[in-house]
């Protein structure tokens, strides 16, 4: 198998050569190709050396890693964004099912994430990028979660997303409309992605959209209903925080 080819876009030399001496060391079977200190250079040398990867800082003096995809359309290379920032934009980027490492590098998630864009067959979807670019401009009714199974990728707006329940090693996602989907991730892996998105796990088996509550009932066999009719149980262990958590809502109601 030829060596996937490689380029390096960051702003910072040291970080430059520190990753690149990472792969060259650390990682089996890539090449770097090229490195670049902005955006301009990145975009020249990307279309010169055509690579299959490219690592990709995301805040440069003269323009973000996002201004690259931006001016580069189609994207037809795999992405990890490189940051030492773990704030919204990361966000954006798991909502997207995309790849990042954060800075310093760790030997072994650089491992990981090179050998999973190996073992990929093609490119990242390119929907996956433009649904990145959608979510760093888009409110919060407009944001979109990439959701992984068997086919490929859905995405779905999280304010349409009514519960997520477990289902093993998979989650099973339900909708306004629509069937469920079955997603190829842990319910603990979506609790974690969309904390702070107005979700609260009220179960080990259960992860529920709080704007789709429709009502709470009380007493020690406590259970709300959401918008679709569903009845979801409310565990004991859970019961203080989610009451704490719905005193900042006033849609719903509680019997």
């Amino acid at each position: 198998m030829d060596a996937t080819r490689v380029i390096i876009v960051d702003d910072e030399e040291g970080a430059r050569e520190s990753l690149s001496n990472l792969l060259e060391k650390y990682v089996d079977n890539v090449k770097v190709v090229a490195k670049s200190e902005n955006i301009a250079s990145g975009l020249e040398k990307i279309t010169k050396y055509t690579p299959e990867l490219v690592f990709l800082d995301i805040e440069m003096p003269f323009g973000s890693g996002f201004e690259l995809l931006e001016r580069m359309k189609p994207v037809n290379f795999n992405i990890i964004f490189v940051t030492a920032y773990d704030h919204y934009a990361l966000k954006a980027i798991k909502f997207s099912a995309l790849d990042y490492l954060l800075k310093p590098v760790d030997i072994d998630e650089l491992r990981t994430a090179v050998k999973k864009h190996q073992l990929e067959s093609g490119n990242k979807s390119e929907a996956s990028y433009n649904n990145l670019l959608e979510n760093l401009k888009a409110d919060d009714q407009e944001k979109k979660l990439a959701i992984p199974d068997s086919h490929g990728i859905t995405f779905l707006k999280i304010n349409d997303i009514i519960r997520c329940e477990s289902d093993g090693n998979y989650t099973r996602i339900f909708m306004k409309e629509g069937k469920p989907i079955l997603a190829s991730k842990t319910l603990g892996e979506y609790e974690h992605l969309l904390e702070g998105e107005s979700f609260f796990r009220v179960h080990r088996s259960h992860l529920v959209n709080l704007m789709h509550i429709k009502k709470y009932l009380k007493g020690d066999g406590s259970y709300i209903v959401l918008s679709d009719d569903t009845k979801v149980d409310v565990s004991r262990r859970k019961k203080s925080a989610f009451l704490e958590v719905l005193n900042q809502f006033n849609h719903w109601d509680a019997v």
